[in-house]
């Protein structure tokens, strides 16, 4: 082996760890971006079975929990309605 092919074979060596590297630094990024995002589908549990929104309590399906309506920061804005409109047309 002259030393063409072995610059050759180190260089293509290196390059290929680094894509590899790469490829293993966006697979976990993904699958952190998933984890965060991602709720748990569960199939085939005992409100599946139910019709129309009740379980066999008679209670409704909760699609949001307390806790996670504490995180959401309310909005308020005002709304635009004929009777709080401004006369001269301007906001």
């Amino acid at each position: 082996m002259d030393i063409t092919n072995s610059a050759n074979f180190l260089a293509s060596s290196i390059l290929m760890m680094l894509g590899t590297i790469v490829i293993i630094i966006g697979a976990v990024v993904i699958n952190n971006i998933l984890h965060k995002y991602w709720k748990p589908v569960r199939m085939f549990t005992v409100d599946s079975f139910t019709m129309f929104g009740g379980n066999e309590n008679g209670h409704s399906k909760v699609f949001v929990t307390q806790e996670e309506l504490q995180r959401i920061t309310p909005i308020l804005e005002e709304m635009q309605t004929e009777k709080n409109k401004p006369k001269d047309g301007k906001k």
